[in-house]
C-alpha cells in the first residue's frame, strides 16, 4: 500500500506516515454486515426446513409464518452469543482461518435452547421434527460457507486496499513502528496498514518531549478532521514517562486508547497463529460512549427537541418579543464554547444582559448583577433563556443532557487548573446535567466549585444510561421550579 512520509511542513523530529491509498468500503461496517448475513442465512435455513419437509414427504406444505418466527429467534440467539465473543470483529473476520468449532458450538447451543423453550412452552406441535432436524443441519453448513467467502472477500479487499481501518490511528516510536510485521497488523487491525505516527527519536529528553507534543497535536488535529475512535500506541512497555505523556495529551480526545504488546511481549506469544486467541492490549483510556449509544442518545435528542419546540414555540415568541421591546440590542446572544471533541460552537440564548461579553475576559453573572436586564431575570430566573439551545441540539452541537458548557475563556482557564477538566469534552455538553440537578447550577466563583462540577460531570460520562438521562430530565423540571442558584 503506498505511504506518504516525512510531512516537509512539519519540525524536524515529528516523522507522520499515512495511508495514502483511498478507501471505498468502511471496516466500521464489516461487522453489521456479517451479523446480518448470518441472520438472513438462519432465516433461509429455517424456512427451507419446513418447505423441504413437506415438499419431500408429499404432506401438505403448512404456513410458513411460524418457521419464519422461530428463524428470527435463532438468528437473533445467535448472533448475539457470537457478538459478545468478537466473532463479528473486523479482526477475526480479516484472520484467514474459518472459525468452525466457534460457529458448531454456538449453533447446536441455540438448538438446543430452541428445543427447551418449545417443550417448555408446549409448542413443539408447531414444528414437524423432520423439519426441525433439516433447519438444523442445514444452518451451520450455510454459515460456515458465508464466513468462509466473507474471508476471501475481504482478503481481496484488504490486498486491493479497498478495506483498512479508518477509524484508528498507530502512535509509537520508530523501532516498535518497525517491528510490525505483516501478520502484526491483520492480528491487530485486519489490515495492512493503518495510519501511523511516528514519534520523536531524539536522544535528549527535552528535544524529545517537546517533538512528541507537537507530534500529539497533529494526531488531535487528525482525530478531530477523521472522525477517529480509537488510538493504539506502539511503545515499550518500560518507557512509562512517555506512556503517562501521552496519557495526558490526549485526555480531550474521545477516544479510546490501547497500549499494544510491545516486540518483546510479542515474542513470548503466538497469538496470531490464533483465529481464536484475542490479542492482549492495555486500554489507557476508555472510549466514553460506543456507536450503539451514541445512536440511542441522539435519536432521544431529535424526538424531545421536537416536542419541547412545538410546545414551548410560542413562549419563545412572546419572550422574544419582550426582550426587543425591552430595550436595544440583538434578541438572540451568541457565544462561543466548547463542544465535543474540543470542537468549537456558536451557542444560542436569549439576550438577558446589557453587556455581550465573548471574548478573552467574561465576568460571571452574580446575584442582583445590575448587567441582567428587567426581562433578563424574568428569563434566567426560569431559565428560559437557555431554550434557543434546542437549535444547537438540532444541529448536533449539544445534547439535552450533558456537562454544562462554559465561555471559552473560563473553558481555557478550567482547563489548565484542573487535570481531569478536559475528559467533559469526551461527550456532548448538555442543555441540562448531572451537576445542575444536584445543586451545581449557576456561577462557578471558586476553584472548590468548578472541582466539584467536574467530579460530578465526570461521574456522569462514566455512568451514562439512557435511564439516567431520562432522570436528569425529569429533575430538571423541579430544580427549574425551585429556581435554586438561577440569577
Amino acid at each position: 500500500m503506498p505511504i506518504i512520509s516525512e510531512v516537509s511542513d512539519h519540525d524536524e523530529g515529528v516523522e507522520v506516515s499515512l495511508a495514502a491509498a483511498p478507501m471505498t468500503f468502511p471496516c466500521e461496517a464489516i461487522p453489521y454486515l456479517l451479523s446480518t448475513l448470518d441472520a438472513l442465512i438462519i432465516l433461509m435455513a429455517s424456512l427451507f426446513g419446513g418447505f423441504i419437509y413437506h415438499w419431500s414427504t408429499g404432506t401438505p406444505i403448512p404456513e410458513l409464518s411460524a418457521y419464519f418466527a422461530l428463524g428470527l429467534i435463532a438468528s437473533f440467539i445467535h448472533v448475539v452469543k457470537l457478538s459478545g465473543r468478537g466473532y463479528f470483529d473486523f479482526e477475526s473476520a480479516a484472520k484467514p482461518t474459518v472459525e468452525i468449532v466457534e460457529v458448531l458450538v454456538s449453533w447446536f447451543t441455540t438448538g438446543l435452547m430452541l428445543a427447551f423453550f418449545a417443550f417448555l412452552l408446549k409448542i413443539g406441535e408447531s414444528f414437524s421434527r423432520g423439519s426441525f432436524l433439516i433447519f438444523l443441519a442445514s444452518a451451520p453448513i450455510g454459515l460456515l460457507a458465508v464466513r468462509k467467502f466473507a474471508k476471501v472477500l475481504i482478503a481481496r479487499g484488504i490486498a486491493r486496499g479497498a478495506i483498512g481501518r479508518r477509524n484508528m490511528v498507530l502512535l509509537g516510536n520508530q523501532a516498535e513502528l518497525d517491528s510490525l510485521e505483516q501478520r502484526d497488523l491483520l492480528a491487530f487491525f485486519g489490515a495492512g496498514e493503518v495510519n501511523r505516527f511516528y514519534l520523536s527519536a531524539d536522544s535528549d529528553p527535552l528535544v524529545q518531549k517537546c517533538s512528541d507534543a507537537k507530534t500529539l497535536e497533529l494526531v488531535a488535529d487528525f482525530i478531530r478532521r477523521n472522525n477517529t475512535a480509537e488510538i493504539l500506541l506502539a511503545l515499550p512497555w518500560v518507557d512509562v514517562a512517555r506512556i503517562e505523556l501521552i496519557r495526558d495529551q490526549i485526555k480531550s480526545l474521545p477516544v479510546s486508547a490501547k497500549l499494544l504488546p510491545d516486540a518483546q511481549i510479542r515474542t513470548l506469544t503466538n497469538y496470531a497463529s490464533s483465529a481464536h486467541q484475542r490479542v492482549v492490549s492495555v486500554e489507557i483510556q476508555r472510549a466514553p460512549l460506543n456507536a450503539i449509544e451514541r445512536v440511542v442518545k441522539r435519536a432521544i435528542d431529535l424526538s424531545i427537541r421536537a416536542l419541547a419546540l412545538i410546545f414551548f414555540s410560542p413562549l419563545m415568541a412572546i419572550r422574544a418579543l419582550a426582550i426587543k421591546l425591552d430595550g436595544d440590542g440583538p434578541i438572540i446572544f451568541l457565544q462561543h464554547m466548547k463542544g465535543f471533541n474540543g470542537r468549537q460552537f456558536v451557542m444560542f440564548k436569549f439576550r438577558t444582559m446589557t453587556v455581550q461579553e465573548n471574548g478573552d475576559v467574561i465576568t460571571q453573572a452574580t446575584r442582583n448583577d445590575p448587567r441582567v436586564t428587567r426581562i433578563g431575570k424574568l428569563l434566567r430566573a426560569a431559565s428560559i433563556d437557555e431554550l434557543p439551545q434546542l437549535l444547537n441540539v438540532l444541529r448536533g452541537e449539544m445534547s439535552l443532557v450533558g456537562p454544562r458548557p462554559h465561555a471559552l475563556a473560563h473553558d481555557n482557564y478550567f482547563e489548565n487548573l484542573l487535570q481531569d477538566y478536559a475528559f467533559r469534552h469526551h461527550v456532548k455538553p448538555g442543555m441540562t446535567g448531572w451537576s445542575q440537578v444536584n445543586g451545581l447550577r449557576g456561577a462557578t466563583p471558586s476553584v472548590d466549585l468548578i472541582a466539584r462540577r467536574v467530579k460530578m460531570d465526570l461521574w456522569y460520562i462514566n455512568n451514562w444510561s439512557l435511564w439516567l438521562d431520562i432522570q436528569i430530565l425529569i429533575k430538571t423540571l423541579f430544580e427549574v421550579l425551585r429556581k435554586r442558584n438561577a440569577f
